[in-house]
C-alpha cells in the first residue's frame, strides 16, 4: 500500500521494483500520469477509446515496427496544448480532454528502447512529452477514460486487466525485444506487477513521481534519490490548483446565491424593511458568501501548512473565521451584533465546505480518513449556515 508520512507519499519498497537481472541500462521512467495521442487505424492494435477523445493531436510523422507503422510524437507544446492546458484547469471541458489508448513512440525508438505506460489523459501527456527531449521510447497509453494515473489506479481503470489488454491488443512482444515496462509510481495502487509477468511475461519497473526527474533518473536507474520516490506539496503546487477550484465552487455557488436572493426579496416583501434595506443586506449576504469562497478555495490551499489543526474542516473554519473578521474590519459597515454574526457564521461555514473539498486534491489524505472527517464536518457545517441564513433573513424581515 501507499505509505503518507508528513505530507508525502513512500511508494511500496522501491528499491525491490528496480532490482533484478538484465535490467535496461536506459530505463526512462515518469511520475506525473502522462497520455498520448490517438494513433491512426493500423496494424499496431490501437483500439478507440469508447470515451470522446481530444481531436488535435501532436504528431509528427510514423516510427517503423515489427506488426506496422507507430504514430510519432512532438515534445514541443504548441501554443493549443497550452490554451488547451489551462481550460482544463479551469474546469473547461475536462471530461473530453483524453486521447485514445494504443502504442505511441517519442524520438526514433528501436526493439530496445524502453516503453512508458501511462493513462490517456492529455494534459498528463503534456507534462510527460515535454520532458522527453533527446529520448528514444515507446509510450503504451491505457484507457482511463480520460482520468489522470493516481486517480485511476485507485478506481480500477488504471489496472491489471488494461493493462494486460492493452499489450495484446498492440502487440508489443513483436516491437521490443526487451520484457520490460515503466509504469508510473501513482499507479502502484492499480496494477499487481507480479500478475502482469505471470500473465505476459513483462515485467513491471516503478518510475519516479516527477516526470522532471526523467533524465536524472535515466543516469542511476537502480538508485534514484529519495526525492524522485516522494510527492512534493508546495506553495507553487498548490497554487497551480486553485483555479480548479473556484470553477468547481462557482457553479454550485451561484445557484444557492439565486435561490438564497429569490428567498430574500419574498422576505424583505413581506417584512417591515424598505427596498434599499433589503438589496444593502442582500449585497452584505453576499460578501458574506464571497468571502467564504475565497477563504476555502484560495487562502485555505496557500496557507495550508500554517493552519491549525489537522481536519481540513476546520482548518477552512479558521481561515473563514480570519476572512470574516477583515470583512468586518474593512468591508462591512456598522450592524447590530446579531447580523454580524450570521454573516460570520455563513463566510466560516462556506469556507470550511471548500475547504474540505481541497482534501481530493492533496497528497496525504487518505480515503477513510476524508470519509471520518466528512462524517463530522457535515452536519456542523449545515447547522452553522443554516443558522447563519436564519440570522442574516431576520434581519432581511426587519430591515
Amino acid at each position: 500500500m501507499i505509505q503518507y508520512h508528513k505530507g508525502t507519499v513512500i511508494p511500496p519498497d522501491p528499491s525491490a521494483t528496480l532490482s533484478g537481472r538484465g535490467i535496461l541500462s536506459k530505463v526512462p521512467e515518469h511520475g506525473s500520469d502522462a497520455c498520448c495521442p490517438r494513433p491512426p487505424a493500423g496494424p499496431t492494435g490501437q483500439t478507440l477509446s469508447a470515451r470522446k477523445s481530444y481531436r488535435d493531436q501532436s504528431f509528427v510523422g510514423e516510427v517503423s515496427s515489427a506488426v506496422g507503422p507507430v504514430p510519432r510524437l512532438s515534445i514541443r507544446l504548441t501554443l493549443r496544448d497550452r490554451w488547451g492546458g489551462l481550460k482544463v484547469r479551469l474546469g473547461l471541458k475536462r471530461n473530453q480532454y483524453a486521447v485514445d489508448p494504443g502504442l505511441y513512440a517519442v524520438g526514433q525508438p528501436d526493439r530496445q528502447a524502453p516503453v512508458l505506460v501511462t493513462a490517456n489523459y492529455k494534459l498528463s501527456l503534456d507534462a510527460l512529452r515535454s520532458e522527453l527531449s533527446g529520448l528514444d521510447a515507446w509510450i503504451l497509453v491505457l484507457d482511463t477514460n480520460g482520468v489522470n494515473v493516481w486517480c485511476a489506479a485507485g478506481k480500477g481503470t488504471f489496472a491489471t486487466d488494461e493493462l494486460v489488454h492493452r499489450l495484446t491488443t498492440t502487440h508489443l512482444d513483436q516491437i521490443v525485444s526487451h520484457r520490460r515496462l515503466v509504469l508510473p509510481q501513482l499507479g502502484a495502487s492499480g496494477v499487481a506487477g507480479h500478475a502482469i509477468r505471470q500473465r505476459t511475461g513483462f515485467r513491471v519497473i516503478w518510475g519516479p513521481v516527477r516526470a522532471s526527474d526523467l533524465k536524472a533518473f535515466l543516469k542511476n536507474p537502480k538508485n534514484p534519490s529519495p526525492t524522485m520516490r516522494r510527492i512534493s506539496f508546495t506553495l507553487r503546487e498548490r497554487m497551480i490548483l486553485i483555479p480548479m477550484e473556484i470553477s468547481a465552487a462557482l457553479k454550485p455557488g451561484a445557484w444557492a446565491t439565486g435561490a438564497v436572493i429569490i428567498i430574500a426579496l419574498i422576505v424583505g416583501m413581506l417584512g417591515k424593511g424598505t427596498l434599499p434595506s433589503v438589496v444593502g443586506l442582500m449585497m452584505l449576504g453576499a460578501a458574506a458568501g464571497g468571502l467564504g469562497i475565497i477563504g476555502g478555495t484560495v487562502l485555505a490551499p496557500i496557507l495550508l501548512p500554517w493552519l491549525p489543526g489537522k481536519a481540513f474542516a476546520v482548518k477552512g473554519a479558521s481561515i473563514g473565521l480570519a476572512a470574516a473578521g477583515l470583512g468586518h474590519l474593512i468591508l462591512y459597515p456598522p450592524m447590530a451584533a446579531g447580523l454580524g454574526v450570521a454573516l460570520a457564521l455563513l463566510t466560516v461555514a462556506t469556507s470550511s465546505f471548500l475547504a474540505m473539498n481541497f482534501t481530493g486534491a492533496t497528497p496525504f489524505t487518505s480515503p477513510s480518513g476524508v470519509e471520518k472527517e466528512m462524517r463530522r464536518a457535515i452536519p456542523a457545517q449545515v447547522m452553522t449556515m443554516g443558522i447563519g441564513t436564519i440570522g442574516w433573513l431576520v434581519a432581511v424581515w426587519t430591515g
